[in-house]
């Protein structure tokens, strides 16, 4: 596992910009899309899903709901340690917050990729914003839930690999992503194989750039080693985090216990999906209906 202090030596980053293989809404094709995910770098670019008006309306709610750092917040030891991770807030819960992001989170283009991805019945683990202040920190290399304790391999199941996917992000650009303004690192290829970075690993001589602009999605398989980066410009940096799951991996956010009941009586069919009303599991099932529930017939 990396060492929190790690994350000081920025002075060794390569300052590359990596030009992520960058589709649109009509070139977007499914099955191109999950090779790479799965096969090529790990990450993709797509432009042209969201309006200005909808990054707009995201980016004012995120900023009026991260005006204090009193957020729960990963992969940031050194942060805490150094004082700096009041410069790093997230803004949890955000289909109450706005409609801009239910319509954000079954963004047809990525529903269709997303269920070749992970299953037609894939459902959605989080759905969060993270708000990068000029001077604010970067994070540990990493990857993503359910992954993300990874470091502690023993902790999961023997032969778990990458060849399958259980997680896939969604990165909605809200302000530019450069080097300066701090577009979240990666290695490309490091999804092929399931490991958590380490410094034998030289993240930082490897990684490349997600860069992007306002409304630009980066798509990338959460297996994939990667990490915000330091914010040096002046400016914020601001963008919505989806993860996508299976769905029978257990969800990171309980979002049916923070949605108003409204909210979920007036759900559509994809939201009702992505949020876990479809799949029953885990259910009391000495009070379950009697009968046959399970198999073809």
């Amino acid at each position: 596992m990396l060492r929190t202090g790690t994350l000081k030596a920025h002075a060794r980053v390569n300052e590359r910009v990596f030009r992520l293989k960058r589709f649109t809404a009509d070139s977007a094709k499914p099955e191109v899309i999950v090779d790479e995910l799965l096969n090529g770098d790990g990450a993709v670019l797509i432009s042209g899903l969201f309006s200005a008006e909808d990054i707009a309306e995201a980016r004012d709610i995120v900023m009026e709901n991260s005006k204090e750092a009193d957020t729960v917040t990963h992969f940031q030891g050194a942060a805490q340690q150094d004082g700096s991770i009041n410069l790093q807030r997230r803004v949890w819960n955000l289909l109450a917050k706005g409609e801009v992001f239910s319509r954000m989170a079954t963004q047809p283009v990525l529903m269709n990729i997303l269920r070749r991805f992970l299953g037609s019945e894939f459902i959605m683990g989080s759905i969060a914003a993270n708000r990068l202040l000029p001077g604010g920190p970067g994070q540990e290399p990493h990857v993503d839930y359910p992954y993300w304790d990874f470091h502690s391999p023993e902790t999961h199941p023997i032969g778990l690999n990458g060849s399958f996917p259980m997680n896939a992000q969604v990165s909605i650009i809200l302000d530019p992503f450069t080097e300066e303004s701090g577009a979240t690192a990666f290695v490309p290829g490091s999804q092929k194989e399931l490991r958590y970075p380490t410094e034998a690993d030289r993240f930082y001589d490897r990684c490349e750039r997600m860069a992007g602009e306002p409304g630009d999605v980066a798509l990338f398989y959460g297996v994939t080693w990667h990490c915000a980066m330091p914010n040096r410009s002046h400016h914020d940096r601001n963008a919505i985090l989806i993860q996508y799951l299976p769905k029978w991996v257990k969800p990171m956010e309980d979002m049916p216990a923070a949605l108003p009941q409204a909210f979920i009586d007036n759900a559509s069919a994809d939201l009702r999906q992505l949020i876990g009303l479809n799949y029953p599991y885990p259910e009391v099932l000495d009070a379950a209906k009697a009968g046959n529930a399970e198999g073809r017939k």
